[in-house]
C-alpha cells in the first residue's frame, strides 16, 4: 500500500478565487474545475470555489457536471468537451449549460429539448484560431441560424459565446490579438442577426491575469485557482495566489551503503562515497514520473535530496549522506512548504505544473488542510 499523500488547502483555493475575481471586477468569473479539478478533488473544490464567489463552474465532461449537480451544487455550470453522442437529457434536466461548436452537436441539444427535458441553455463556442473545439469562423453563420430558429421554438436559449486562446501564457504574442480580433467578429454575426449574447468569454487564467483588455463578460481561470499561475508575476508575488496542493510520503527504510554500490534498477546511481540511503514508498504508480529519477528533488527535514536512481513503481530511492538525522518514518515533501513547487517538478521532467499536480491528485483520497 502507497504512503503517498495528497493535501488540499480548499480555504486557499476559495482565496485564489476571491483574488481573481479582484482582478477582473467587472466579468463575471467561471472557476474550471475539470479533470477532477486538475488533481484538487472535484466537489471539494467546487465548493470552495464557490465560497471565494465563483458565478459559474466550468468543466470539460458532462459527467463531471452532472456529479457536481448531483453533489448539491446549486449555481450555474458549463460543460462543453462531447460529440453528438452528449448526453444531452441528463445536462437539460438538471439545468446545467450546455455548449454547441457544430450543426450535430446543436441538433443533439435541440432534440432533448423538443423531448421535453427543458429549455437549453446553450453557449456557442467559436474556434477563433485554436484549432481545436468550436465551429469555424466560415461556418458560424449556419450554427448561429440554425441556433436561432431553434430559440425561436423556445427550445433553447443562446446565453453566450465562447472561445479559447492557444498563446495566453505569452500575452505578447500577435495570435492573442488576432483571435480576440476574431471573437469580436463572431460576436457582430450574432449581433446582426438580432441575438443578444448574455457571456461572451475568452479568457483563461492567464488572460484573467495580463489582459484586461479581454475579460468581456466573463472570465474561465483554471490551473491560477489552485494557486500555478502559468505566467510569471513581474512583481515576483505569484499574483497573490497561494498554492493548493501538498504531496508526501515518508521514509519506509534508510541504511549505510559502501562507496561504489548501485542503487535501483539498471545501477543508474552509483554511492560515491560511503552513505545514507532512504527508500522512499511512492513510485510512478503514484504520479512521481518515471524520468525525474536523477533530476527531480523531494525534501526530508528541510533539506533536499534528488532523487537516486530509477523511479519503480512503487518506491524510489535517495541519497542521504554519509551522515543524515534522517529517519524511518519521517516525513517526505514531494510538493509543499519545505520543499519544492510543482513547477520545480514541471522543469525537472520537462513538462509544465498542470500535468505535475494532476498526476499526483489524480482520482486519489484528498486530505484537507
Amino acid at each position: 500500500m502507497t504512503m503517498l499523500k495528497v493535501d488540499v488547502d480548499y480555504d486557499a483555493i476559495a482565496g485564489n478565487v476571491a483574488t481573481l475575481r479582484a482582478l477582473a471586477p467587472t466579468a463575471k468569473l467561471m472557476a474550471v474545475v475539470k479533470a477532477d479539478a486538475y488533481g484538487h478533488g472535484l466537489l471539494p473544490s467546487g465548493r470552495a470555489a464557490r465560497r471565494g464567489g465563483a458565478d459559474f463552474l466550468g468543466v470539460a465532461q458532462p459527467s463531471e457536471a452532472i456529479a457536481l449537480r448531483d453533489g448539491g451544487d446549486e449555481g450555474r455550470i458549463l460543460t462543453w468537451l462531447y460529440g453528438p453522442e452528449v448526453p444531452a437529457a441528463d445536462l437539460l434536466s438538471r439545468n446545467i449549460d450546455v455548449s454547441a461548436g457544430s450543426l450535430a452537436v446543436l441538433r443533439a441539444i435541440v432534440d432533448a429539448s423538443r423531448a421535453g427535458h427543458g429549455t437549453a441553455a446553450v453557449h456557442i463556442c467559436v474556434d477563433t484560431g485554436l484549432g481545436r473545439e468550436g465551429v469555424p469562423m466560415a461556418d458560424l453563420g449556419s450554427l448561429l441560424a440554425a441556433a436561432s430558429a431553434a430559440q425561436d421554438e423556445d427550445l433553447i436559449t443562446i446565453v453566450g459565446m465562447w472561445s479559447h486562446l492557444a498563446w495566453a501564457d505569452q500575452p505578447g504574442h500577435p495570435t492573442v490579438d488576432a483571435q480576440a480580433e476574431n471573437f469580436r467578429a463572431a460576436l457582430a454575426t450574432a449581433e446582426e442577426l438580432g441575438l443578444n449574447v448574455e457571456l461572451a468569454h475568452l479568457g483563461n487564467s492567464a488572460c484573467t491575469l495580463t489582459r484586461s483588455d479581454l475579460h468581456f463578460d466573463m472570465v474561465r481561470p483554471g490551473i491560477a485557482i489552485y494557486g500555478l499561475p502559468p505566467v510569471d508575476d513581474p512583481e515576483g508575488d505569484n499574483f497573490g495566489l497561494v498554492a493548493a496542493m501538498s504531496v508526501s510520503s515518508t521514509l519506509a527504510l534508510v541504511k549505510e551503503l559502501p562507496g561504489g554500490h548501485g542503487v535501483s534498477y539498471g545501477h543508474e546511481y552509483v554511492t560515491p562515497q560511503r552513505t545514507h540511503v532512504g527508500l522512499v514508498s511512492a513510485g510512478y504508480a503514484d504520479g512521481v514520473f518515471r524520468a525525474a529519477g536523477g533530476v527531480a528533488e523531494v525534501a526530508v527535514r528541510g533539506t533536499r535530496y534528488p532523487i537516486a536512481g530509477r523511479v519503480c513503481m512503487d518506491q524510489f530511492v535517495l541519497d542521504l549522506g554519509p551522515e543524515t538525522e534522517a529517519n524511518t518514518g519521517d516525513a517526505v515533501t514531494l510538493i509543499g512548504p519545505g520543499g519544492p513547487t510543482a513547477r520545480d517538478w514541471a522543469m525537472a521532467v520537462d513538462t509544465i505544473d498542470y500535468e505535475i499536480v494532476c498526476r499526483f491528485g489524480g482520482l486519489r483520497p484528498k486530505t484537507a488542510e
